[in-house]
């Protein structure tokens, strides 16, 4: 499943390692996760989500307010992939693993490889992996725009709140294979935003420019959560892009919020790759 981020090569899966027929060896991390983000246009130990954001993000998610959105999504692939027997899909943009394992608890019949430009994160979502004791789920770093798996070997690829990449994810999957991309909806937190900005504003659509897949329908799915505790709001700020943009007087005002009552909002997308690509 795996190639070589060198040379290209399929990766064969030793007692500690991962290696190619060229002799390019990658050291499988004592959590159990790869490092396959070896170009120089990266550097692992500085990519994606810092330790801070992880944190928060596990924090928040551990919570369970985004428990509906993961019963939705699982019961949109599972119909996507109605048939189709031991199913291979990638989990792109993992993050800290929260959504991976969840995906995979409630199909273990499928194989899961989830990747993260971050290599804290990935480490954080193996430690997920290995609490719940699960088998059926790989972990790498690695980047989407350059994804360390063969050609035609994926059945879906799932993208959630990550960076979108038409050429690889067609290139990776299958002749009429899937994909689904989770993003926010309009309303996404926006009783968060009421509290912190003057102006509060409505999520954009996103546009992917998928020239290689067929587009089908578009989920919108919302619903509201109670946060009842000063950790939970503060937690889902600290994982937001807001955290890194709001003046501190404006941030102040969350401190003195004990309870929100919250729109969780998603829109999920999904594609079919298209015949000739």
């Amino acid at each position: 499943m795996y190639i070589c981020p060198v040379c290209k090569n399929e990766l064969v899966l030793g007692k500690k390692t991962w290696r190619c027929c060229k002799g390019h060896c990658f050291d499988i991390h004592r959590k159990g996760y790869v490092n396959l983000l070896t170009t120089k246009k990266h550097n692992p130990k500085k990519s994606g989500d810092n330790g801070d954001m992880v944190r928060a993000r596990t924090e928040f998610l551990n919570f369970g307010h985004y428990e509906p959105l993961v019963e939705r999504t699982v019961s949109v692939m599972k119909t996507l992939l109605e048939g189709v027997e031991g199913p291979v899909i990638i989990d792109s943009g993992c993050g800290e693993g929260y959504y991976t394992v969840s995906y995979a608890r409630a199909m273990p019949e499928a194989l899961f490889f989830g990747i993260d430009i971050s290599k804290g994160a990935c480490s954080h979502a193996m430690s997920r992996v290995n609490e719940l004791g699960l088998e059926n789920v790989f972990i790498a770093v690695a980047s989407a725009f350059e994804l360390p798996f063969e050609d035609g070997s994926a059945d879906l690829v799932v993208c959630t709140f990550a960076p979108v990449s038409d050429r690889e994810y067609a290139r990776v999957l299958k002749k009429g294979g899937k994909l689904v991309v989770i993003s926010p909806s309009a309303d996404h937190l926006f009783e968060l935003k009421e509290l912190i900005y003057e102006n509060p504003y409505k999520n954009k659509p996103n546009e992917y420019g998928l020239e290689h897949f067929d587009e089908g329908e578009e989920d919108i799915f919302e619903y509201k959560a109670s946060l009842g505790t000063r950790e939970e709001i503060l937690s889902l700020y600290k994982m937001t892009p807001y955290y890194y943009k709001t003046a501190a007087p404006d941030a102040a005002k969350l401190i003195e919020t004990e309870s929100l009552e919250l729109t969780c909002g998603f829109s999920i997308r999904t594609f079919t790759k298209k015949e000739r690509t």
